[in-house]
Formats: C-alpha cells, structure tokens, sequence
C-alpha cells in the first residue's frame, strides 16, 4: 500500500497544502517518513489524514468560482467502528461547503471495505449542498453493494457509468463537466 500514492497529474493546477482556503492548507508532506497505516500496513506521505484512524484523502483539485472538488480516497471507510463520516464531514467537508464548493467527486478506487452505521451525515452533507451533488467514481463492486445496503444512495452518485470511469484521462474542468453531464441525465431522463 506504501506505493500508492495519490493522483499527481494536476499538481501543475492544484496544490491543496497551497490554498488557504483548502482544509489541508499549510500541510508539510515527506518523501521519506511513511508514517500513517490502514491495518498495519503503511501508506504514502501524500494522503492526508483528517482524524480517522482508517480512511485517508487527497484533495485533489478545487475550483471555488464553478463550485466543485475532487477528492481521492484510500483505505477503509467505516463509519460503524471509527465513525469516519463524522471525521470527513466536520474535518474536510464542512470547510468546502463554507467556501461555496457544492459538486464533489470523490474517488474510491483504493477504498478496500465500506461499514456502514447511519445516514444522518450523509443526509447533511446532501442537505447543504443546494442544486450540488456528490459522485462518487470507480468505487468497489462490494463497497457499493454496502452503500445501497445501506440506503445512502439517496445522497450519493454512484453505479453505472460511475463504476468505471476513466478520470485520469481528463483535466478538472472537463471531468466536472462530464460528470455534471452524467448526473443531470439521471436526475432529467
């Protein structure tokens, strides 16, 4: 897991450690200290935690004029255990809703297990956003078996054309354009 690290090809755009309106602004990272771990096993300087003890992240672009984000995830979200959604919301979430962001695409291709435990953040989270959405991209066959099981696909974006999209082939701005595409067919059939 050490090896994987977050996305890197928009650095040139984005930097969240750069902005000062981003929740990991002023964060130092090291090449050489691995020192956070999903089950013993150490990950990349590069992901950011955000208090959870198993779910880390990379903010990976954000755009305040046209209200969107990408956030990259790895590990294991569980909210049952370590209350995970509780950490993201209040740590990384609340802070982009407070700067106008609205549209989320979180990325959750290194996301290993999902346990669920209530809907109440979720239902914030989707409350607060006004005309936003939030989708989530390449997640798991069983992780998004679990979000259904789990009745949060009220407030989230996922399955289908989700499940496999190539996002790396895109810049910020077109893959929020194509996704927005996507949402808006599914909620305007």
């Amino acid at each position: 897991m050490h090896e994987l690290e977050p996305h890197y090809s928009w650095r040139h755009l984005y930097q969240a450690e750069n902005d000062p309106h981003s929740p990991f602004a002023g964060r130092r990272y090291s090449e050489i200290y691995f020192t956070n771990t999903v089950y013993n096993y150490y990950i990349h300087p590069q992901w950011d935690e955000f208090g959870s003890l198993t779910l880390y992240t990379k903010l990976l672009y954000c755009d305040y004029e046209k209200s969107f984000c990408v956030i990259e995830l790895i590990g294991e979200w569980n909210d049952l255990l370590y209350n995970d959604i509780m950490y993201f919301y209040r740590n990384v979430i609340e802070i982009l809703l407070d700067e106008g962001i609205q549209h989320y695409i979180l990325i959750g291709e290194n996301i290993l297990n999902f346990h669920a435990d209530g809907d109440d953040y979720y239902q914030e989270w989707f409350d607060n956003i006004g005309d936003g959405w939030i989708a989530c991209l390449n997640f798991r066959e069983h992780v998004v078996h679990d979000f259904v099981k789990a009745r949060i696909d009220y407030y989230l974006a996922f399955g289908g054309k989700f499940d496999s999209f190539n996002w790396r082939a895109y810049q910020p701005h077109q893959l929020f354009d194509s996704i927005n595409n996507l949402v808006l067919k599914r909620l305007n059939p």
